[in-house]
């Protein structure tokens, strides 16, 4: 089974504008996506991966520097990540650990 990744790049990221922009780059999200995190729950769990393949897989990098610059606003957005992940089989988050190389 061959799962379909995505990467979703943190590097640069500050704040939580910032990141629901990277999310909306990364995952293709629509224009109107509401860039908060009811829109980004709700937008997880809608994502298809291509037909055929066996699943979403989003691979989450560079993404210490913004756990420590908002501590709260990753928390949020961990759970958010869960919660699309049990709700969703075929969608799974990965955290690289690790330099960006």
């Amino acid at each position: 089974m061959t799962q379909f990744v995505v990467t979703l790049d943190l590097e640069g990221v500050t704040d939580k504008s910032a990141l629901m922009d990277r999310c909306a780059e990364a995952l293709g999200l629509p224009d109107w996506f509401g860039r908060n995190w009811d829109a980004l729950a709700d937008s997880l769990t809608d994502l298809q991966a291509p037909p055929g393949d066996g699943g979403l897989q989003i691979v989450v990098r560079n993404w210490r520097p913004y756990a420590e610059a908002r501590p709260q606003e990753w928390v949020i957005a961990q759970d958010v990540f869960a919660q699309a992940v049990d709700q969703v089989p075929a969608l799974s988050v990965l955290l690289a650990l690790g330099g960006s190389s």
